[in-house]
């Protein structure tokens, strides 16, 4: 079980690499090609956004590294739920906005993979 959890972190750090350096590869190779993102809007709504749509939107951005702000992000919790199931809280920021992850990963053919990604945005400043 100790190897899967640091197989679990080692995926979640690419994550976080890949969120900060904008690197839409690394964000691929973590994120199982059927997941997508959800997050409820201001107006309470729902948005989901499939890995494809939001990976093509990080192309387009400038990284939170090319645009000289801080890295600060931390892995909160990491939920070893069982042999394939994993769930993580994590904490990351591209100020002024300051995000809550909420990571389930599958243990997919011997590796772990992203499936689903909820979050939360909080905007400071």
């Amino acid at each position: 079980m100790n190897a899967d959890i640091k197989a679990v972190e080692a995926t979640v750090r690419t994550y976080l690499d890949g969120l900060y350096e904008g690197d839409a590869e690394k964000l691929a190779h973590v994120f199982h090609p059927t997941s997508a993102l959800t997050t409820a809007r201001e107006d309470g709504t729902i948005q989901i956004t499939p890995r494809d749509q939001w990976l093509d939107a990080v192309r387009n951005r400038t990284s939170p590294q090319a645009a000289g702000l801080q890295r600060d992000d931390h892995i909160l919790t990491i939920d070893l739920v069982g042999p394939t199931l994993a769930l993580v809280k994590v904490k990351c920021q591209m100020p002024p906005r300051y995000f809550t992850d909420l990571l389930s990963l599958l243990k997919i053919e011997s590796r772990w993979q992203v499936v689903q990604k909820v979050f939360m945005t909080e905007t400071q400043g």
